[in-house]
């Protein structure tokens, strides 16, 4: 068998991390992480002892704790819980050199496994205590385990909700007969509301962590893990909120195979499990990040926590961009589209593959959940090119002359552009943003030099996130520069070169005072344009625009454009 390294928790450094994923010593201090997400998930730590890396872990299987071995073999999940199966991701395998398998929680009746802790602790009340009915406070997920559970045993549910939670999640909620109330912005406010709730109506809470029934329920995943797959495997990947995933996964994993490693995955903006271990103590975090809503808690559980120091081996933190790549890998594989928190443990096991160098390992990652709002989608695709570094970001500059936009055009040929934005605003230069696809880390480099080499100052945005989420979007506005012009809007098949092939067509004589093209995925491209063309000349420009064979229209006079643009 390959030596396996030690570390993590138990008194050991980790290797360096690579981008987009961060390695936690427990000497490094408590101060938050600062910077931008991408600088925070790629913060290093210095080189492991190269001896500890040939040692195998210690086994932690005597010191877990027997009772929740006993509550996990013993746990009611399985009159609403489905046993998932364990699938092994062929594309993702191919690509990376390991064996991946993923654990398809996203396949349970409320498309999360939350309902395996909800219902093995709603299962266990006494009969008064299920005729007074439940409450609980959840992010989303947890929220319809409560609500299925409730209505099988036939009891009365009251879910609080942070009011970020998306709409699909709470008209799943509702549709089960639970009722909904809606208060603060994270699960810990919503915590407060539903605890105070709690208290005024005898309703019994039902933790979606902190809870040992919970934490067993939770657990059954790591047993299905084990019967699936008897052979080697190197580590499981968990999504880490409050931490009852981890740690009931982690008590049945480590009590009978304590050689598998088992990691958890946090968002860099939502690190408090990464924070608590590293300190040795419950730290509770200002603010948490809302993307992954599903992992969005300030302060992990008590219990939970204990179990962790336990049974975690490594704790790895990814950006959203990492998370958005991950959710794609998993559409390529399985046709299914999980949520940010459902695709936490794919990116973390990316990442710590890339991070150990490691080909031919097994490794399995929970896919744990799939309640995705269908408004994230745009923002998913278009983050997904970077966290896969397929998209570099460029600003250029180049000589505001007649033609010259057409040579940066050249010099960028047959490469997929994804995004190209020009407003006329100088009489000597102009700023091109420019997105460029690429097929791999580090082209961005490539394409830079590529620039200077032709006397082009460009500035590299691919990793900028007010870049990527702002600016691209506000290029443009009105220019003295631009008058006379007129404005049309084209569309023509996409394909490699041919927005070469459209510059192509236009006449050197006409100056293009605006361009503004982005490739959103379809079959067909958009691409609006201003040029000023000289009154002697309006006949050829008529000609021209018939000779094209593309659709296009005249949007010179409509109000979009003079409120904005002209």
């Amino acid at each position: 068998a390959r030596p396996r390294p030690r570390w993590g928790f138990h008194g050991r450094r980790p290797p360096p991390a690579p981008s987009g994923s961060r390695a936690i010593d427990p000497e490094e201090d408590s101060r938050p992480l600062a910077g931008t997400q991408r600088e925070r998930a790629a913060a290093a730590l210095p080189p492991a002892d190269p001896l500890l890396r040939s040692q195998a872990p210690r086994s932690r299987a005597l010191t877990m704790p027997k009772d929740y071995l006993t509550r996990i073999l013993n746990a009611r999940v399985y009159d609403v819980a489905e046993e998932t199966p364990l699938e092994i991701a062929p594309l993702l395998s191919a690509r990376l050199g390991n064996t991946l398998l993923l654990k398809r929680e996203d396949l349970q009746p409320v498309f999360s496994f939350k309902l395996r802790g909800a219902y093995n602790r709603m299962a266990r009340l006494p009969q008064a205590a299920l005729a007074r009915g439940v409450i609980a406070a959840s992010a989303g997920n947890h929220a319809q385990g409560v609500a299925l559970s409730a209505q099988r045993l036939g009891c009365k549910a009251v879910i609080v909700m942070p009011v970020t939670t998306p709409r699909i999640k709470i008209d799943a909620v509702t549709a089960r007969g639970a009722k909904v109330v809606l208060a603060g912005d994270s699960y810990s406010d919503a915590y407060t509301t539903a605890r105070e709730l709690a208290t005024k109506g005898r309703l019994t809470f039902v933790h979606p962590y902190d809870d040992p029934d919970v934490i067993a329920g939770q657990g059954t995943i790591g047993m299905e893990i084990l019967q699936r797959h008897g052979g080697p495997l190197d580590a499981i990947f968990v999504a880490v909120g409050g931490g009852g995933l981890i740690a009931g996964i982690g008590s049945y994993v480590k009590a009978l195979r304590p050689d598998i490693r088992v990691i958890g995955v946090q968002p860099v903006d939502s690190d408090a499990m990464t924070q608590s271990l590293r300190t040795g103590r419950r730290v509770k975090l200002a603010n948490v990040g809302l993307f992954a809503d599903g992992v969005a808690v300030k302060q992990v559980g008590a219990e939970t926590f204990r179990l962790a120091r336990k049974v975690v081996d490594d704790m790895i933190l990814v950006d959203s961009d990492a998370i958005c790549a991950a959710i794609k890998d998993v559409f390529q594989d399985t046709r299914s589209i999980l949520e940010p928190a459902g695709a936490l443990a794919i990116a973390g096991m990316k990442a710590w593959l890339a991070r150990e160098r490691l080909k031919d390992a097994t490794v399995a990652a929970i896919a744990c959940g799939a309640n995705m709002n269908f408004e994230r989608l745009r923002f998913v695709a278009e983050r997904t090119a970077v966290g896969e570094a397929r998209e570099a970001l460029f600003a250029i500059t180049i000589p505001e002359e007649r033609g010259e936009f057409r040579r940066l055009c050249e010099l960028i040929g047959r490469r997929n552009v994804t995004e190209f934005n020009y407003r006329m605003g100088d009489a000597a230069q102009a700023q091109v943003f420019v997105g460029i696809g690429t097929d791999s880390a580090g082209d961005n480099v490539t394409l830079a030099r590529l620039f200077a080499r032709h006397g082009y100052a460009a500035v590299d945005l691919t990793h900028d996130d007010l870049a990527a989420e702002h600016v691209r979007y506000m290029v443009g506005g009105k220019s003295p520069l631009a008058a006379g012009e007129v404005v049309y809007r084209f569309e023509f098949p996409e394909r490699p070169g041919a927005l070469m092939t459209f510059l192509t067509s236009v006449a050197p004589t006409w100056n293009i005072s605006m361009f503004h093209y982005r490739n959103q995925g379809g079959d067909h491209s958009r691409v609006l344009v201003a040029f000023q063309i000289p009154r002697g000349e309006r006949g050829a420009f008529k000609a021209f625009l018939g000779s094209l064979g593309f659709r296009y229209w005249d949007e010179t006079d409509t109000p979009a454009y003079r409120l904005f643009l002209g």
